[in-house]
């Protein structure tokens, strides 16, 4: 089923109170949105950054050909008896964002919902603390699982051991492109100095010339 009866205990704050909204439900679920952190790859290499905290209503972009975790605003709390299915909206894959993490959470699990994407669009993604990105579809299991998630602690934030394999640069087109282009723009620097030196060299080596014949021509036309 899509929303089961106690869903307004299954969504929470990170105090563990019930923030179900109505109007966020959806024909197959429960709408999430963009929570307080983000973090996203590397451009360039001189760009590294760690996790983002994001204020209320900020917002942020994914460039083309990088990778993003982003962090749900609200607690996600998944009975014993069920299943949670979750995805990207389509809105947001219009966009150019492709979901890379996993679409389920386990029955057990408890805490706020990270979405690993990619932007495989041509251009920047933009986005906003607040935005409805996610949707939850909760899935009832014939009985309670033996084995439900227990995890020490909710999950509150984004774990910065998940962010080292992309911490560094990700070439993408986009980014490539741009490396190019400063390697031009570098070469064409460098020759405009050599030209620059040359011309001084010549002027320089005309002076001395200039000097040499004016001085032989004194000596010859000497008494």
């Amino acid at each position: 089923m899509a929303v089961r009866a106690e869903a307004e205990l299954l969504i929470c704050d990170a105090k563990g109170k019930s923030v179900f909204a109505a109007e966020k439900l959806d024909p197959a679920g429960y709408l999430l949105t963009m929570g307080g952190e983000v973090y996203v790859s590397p451009a360039k290499a001189d760009k590294k950054d760690s996790v983002r905290l994001l204020k209320d209503d900020e917002a942020f972009f994914i460039p083309p050909g990088q990778f993003a975790f982003l962090l749900t605003e609200e607690v996600v709390k998944v009975p014993d008896d069920a299943f949670a299915f979750i995805a990207l909206r389509s809105k947001s894959k219009f966009k150019g964002l492709v979901n890379v993490s996993g679409f389920h959470a386990d029955p057990g699990f408890y805490g706020r919902l990270i979405f690993a994407v990619f932007n495989a669009g041509p251009g920047d993604v933009h986005l906003r603390r607040g935005d409805a990105l996610f949707m939850v579809t909760f899935a009832d299991l014939d009985e309670k699982t033996a084995k439900p998630r227990r995890d020490l602690k909710p999950q509150l934030n984004i774990p910065t051991d998940i962010i080292l394999p992309i911490a560094g640069e990700i070439q993408s087109l986009a980014g490539l492109k741009a490396n190019i282009d400063d390697v031009e723009r570098e070469f064409d620097e460098r020759l405009h100095a050599i030209e620059r030196d040359v011309a001084i060299l010549r002027w320089a080596l005309a002076l001395m010339l200039g000097a040499v014949v004016t001085l032989v021509v004194r000596m010859l036309i000497r008494p």
